[in-house]
């Protein structure tokens, strides 16, 4: 698995950088980068030009600096270009939680009670010090705005959360429609027999052990979409249209997720490809919602992953297993000049990461990249931290054609997920990759540190 699990195996070093040329490029072209500084996201932001959906990655699950730049960046956006949605790499059901906190609607005293329903492996993904601080800041600021239509929200776009959304999908109905709501417990009732077992469900299907629940899953989700209208008719406090919506998509994620566990036996890029389209389906219902709530264009801040966020078509996994992901789908579907994607490198430092899937954080020491690595060549250019622009959406900032023609040679590319596996450093944590076709700027951080987990 890939991500928040282990990359497959990558084949022997592809290209060792010799190349004086493009390190120079690099020290000409590179923009210092501090990362407090407020004139340090400047050219970003520039470079962005109206972008609607501004997507930003993260080298690993575990790293400070990553997550503290991706939220500064998305305060900028959110203070100075009116960004109104946030959209990240978690699941649906337990994010949803966050939102009602930073939109005045929670009864959680704090960020850190509304990270709570964060309970499944791995929690330090969500419930870092990073997050705490910034959901405290999006409370803040849309404690200021006057109009409850332009508040910022924070969603999940993940579909792990097969069990917790058909609770979700059974509480609301039994609000609004008791009849419905015995329908949908009937329904999901045989996937509830395997709540935290998705891979025996998946096991006993393939097994024909068990039927598998897929028709009764999408008879529950159109249903609960033919009958919205009905619905939002009914008690007069879901009359806003948000719990209807709400619950609409936890319907989706249980037949999304019950199709995703169910193919986990079929290898390749069946389910990778099942799960990004979720999110971009997500992402674009997220959209559309929220434009037609406001009366005027939504704009999306993504927080996701660089082998999620990045152009899988600059990747070998496009090459040789046919993946897309959620950052080709934007550009393909959104398009090139309303979106805009970051990715991060680091060279060395901390990492907070789990040895096996399921066993506790700790942190570990992130060896240093290897030669052949984007990381590596960026380390021997200058090791100081930086940010190269690759491409832009503005005239404002002009991009350097050699720089771009230099990088485009294939180099490996370091990922990290939430599992750090230093015994098979390569094999787990490295694929080949054409920087510039994948990112549309990289952030360098020669150094980094651990993520610290919430208690």
């Amino acid at each position: 698995m890939k991500n928040g699990f282990l990359l497959k195996q990558t084949r022997a070093p592809i290209y060792k950088d010799k190349n004086e040329k493009a390190l120079n490029l690099i020290k000409k072209c590179k923009i210092d980068f501090k990362g407090s500084l407020t004139s340090d996201f400047v050219p970003l932001l520039k470079a962005m030009g109206k972008t609607r959906v501004a997507m930003i990655g993260e080298a690993s699950h575990g790293t400070h600096e990553f997550y503290k730049t991706r939220a500064e960046i998305t305060k900028r956006l959110i203070s100075e270009r009116g960004f109104n949605l946030i959209a990240v790499e978690g699941d649906w059901a337990d994010v949803y939680r966050i939102n009602r906190y930073v939109c005045l609607k929670s009864e959680d005293k704090s960020a850190k009670e509304a990270l709570g329903d964060f309970q499944r492996f791995p929690t330090w993904m969500w419930r870092n010090t990073v997050v705490e601080e910034f959901v405290e800041w999006l409370k803040g600021h849309n404690s200021t705005v006057s109009k409850r239509e332009d508040m910022v929200h924070f969603y999940g776009l993940d579909l792990y959360s097969m069990f917790s959304s058909a609770d979700k999908v059974i509480d609301y109905l039994q609000k609004v429609d008791e009849k419905a709501a015995a329908v949908a417990k009937e329904r999901y009732g045989t996937l509830d027999s395997y709540r935290s077992q998705e891979f025996k469900y998946a096991e006993d299907v393939a097994m024909k052990v068990t039927p598998s629940r897929q028709k009764e899953v999408v008879s529950m989700l159109l249903h609960m979409l033919q009958k919205g209208n009905e619905y939002l008719e009914g008690p007069g406090w879901l009359i806003d249209g948000d719990e209807l919506f709400f619950a609409q998509q936890n319907a989706k994620v249980v037949k999304d997720a019950e199709e995703y566990y169910r193919n986990t036996f079929s290898g390749g890029a069946t389910t990778w490809n099942l799960r990004d389209k979720h999110m971009f389906e997500t992402l674009d219902a997220l959209l559309q919602y929220h434009e037609k709530k406001r009366g005027q264009t939504s704009r999306a801040v993504l927080w996701a992953h660089n082998s999620h966020v990045g152009d899988a078509r600059a990747t070998e996994y496009a090459r040789e297993t046919g993946e897309w992901n959620i950052g080709q789908l934007v550009r393909q579907r959104i398009g090139k000049e309303e979106s805009y994607n970051v990715g991060f490198t680091t060279y060395t430092g901390t990492v907070t990461a789990a040895p096996n899937w399921g066993d506790p954080a700790k942190t570990f020491e992130l060896t240093p990249a290897f030669e052949d690595s984007y990381e590596y060549l960026f380390h021997t250019a200058t090791s100081s931290d930086f940010m190269l622009i690759l491409r832009s959406n503005s005239e404002e900032i002009e991009v350097d054609k050699q720089l771009i023609k230099d990088l485009s040679v294939a180099h490996t590319e370091r990922m990290v997920g939430v599992q750090y596996v230093k015994h098979r450093e390569r094999s787990a944590h490295y694929v080949p990759s054409v920087l510039p076709k994948q990112f549309d700027s990289v952030i360098h951080i020669d150094y980094t540190t651990a993520l610290k987990p919430l208690p």
